[in-house]
């Protein structure tokens, strides 16, 4: 017993030498990082959204009695809203005539520089012509002009001609804008509209309005398209080509702009016409009828009668 106090020494050093060892591995020496917790700034910031304006939506005033029409198809477009205020088989695919002229004009405003000289080919002379001559020099513009204004076939031939991939690749081109806009209902088999058993354009109501909202965009387009009567003469003043508009209803109402009319045996008659009245802006299309500046006319009344444009205001959001 006498070695007792040497071993409780002993233990007690042993566990001193135990807790010494432990504390090596679980407490932080001076060098050690120690993880701090610090208040982090707020890097969040408030962002205000500027939302632009809603364009006035067109909301009928009651219940609407549609307008009774000739024409197979029909439709008004409201060109501010993107909403169509009447359709009338407006899907359906027809035969365009010479609205399929717009399309002519656009794709050779892309294609052209509206100063460009151009040299009429040898060029058929069926239906409705501007005079041009084989061989006679004219620019671009003069041709759109002929083209839209007097609804020459001719114009419409020479500037597909004279395409570096000839008048076939035009045409392909036109169908390729069709695309590109989403046209779904629209082909082109030429630059006229004229139609014969080997080819036929197709198109609808709802894609000639669209086409013509496109159009309008150019502001060479829109200012041709309304235009009354203009005389044309080519860069070396040995030909001249006095044009009128045959858009009967751009001589009577001043707040028609234009823009195509259309008529063969197979089509009827056909019409697409731009209106603004009271800041509002109107696409109107009446396909397949037999009285197509009276029923558009009366499309327009109609419209205007029977819709008010409201001012829609995008909701708070708290």
């Amino acid at each position: 017993m006498k070695n007792f106090p040497d071993r409780i020494f002993y233990l007690i050093g042993l566990a001193a030498l135990f807790c010494f060892g432990v504390s090596l591995f679980v407490l932080p020496s001076q060098n050690e990082l120690v993880p701090q917790i610090y208040p982090q700034p707020n890097l969040a910031k408030e962002v205000v959204l500027d939302l632009p304006t809603p364009a006035p939506y067109p909301v009928p005033k009651a219940d609407l009695a549609e307008p009774i029409l000739t024409a197979t198809a029909a439709a008004i477009f409201d060109r501010q809203s993107g909403v169509f205020l009447f359709k009338k088989n407006h899907r359906t695919k027809l035969l365009p005539a010479s609205t399929v002229k717009m399309m002519t004009a656009v794709v050779s405003l892309k294609l052209y520089s509206p100063l460009d000289v151009l040299m009429v080919p040898k060029v058929s002379y069926e239906g409705q012509d501007m005079g041009l001559v084989e061989g006679e020099l004219i620019t671009v513009e003069a041709l759109l002009y002929g083209l839209l204004v007097s609804s020459g076939n001719d114009a419409g031939q020479v500037l597909a001609k004279n395409h570096p991939g000839g008048e076939a690749k035009f045409i392909e081109v036109m169908n390729e804008e069709a695309r590109n806009l989403h046209l779904e209902d629209t082909y082109f088999a030429n630059t006229t509209g004229l139609e014969n058993r080997e080819q036929a354009s197709l198109t609808s109501a709802r894609d000639l309005a669209w086409l013509a909202d496109e159009a309008l965009k150019n502001d060479i387009f829109a200012r041709i398209v309304s235009t009354k009567e203009i005389i044309l003469r080519d860069p070396q003043k040995h030909f001249y080509h006095p044009l009128y508009n045959l858009n009967q209803l751009l001589w009577v109402m001043p707040e028609v702009k234009g823009i195509k009319t259309g008529w063969t045996e197979n089509a009827g008659e056909c019409l697409v016409i731009f209106i603004e009245r009271d800041s509002r802006e109107l696409i109107v299309v009446v396909l397949g009828s037999q009285d197509r500046f009276g029923e558009s006319r009366r499309l327009i009344e109609w419209a205007f009668a029977n819709f008010e444009w409201q001012e829609l205001a995008p909701r708070p959001t708290h």
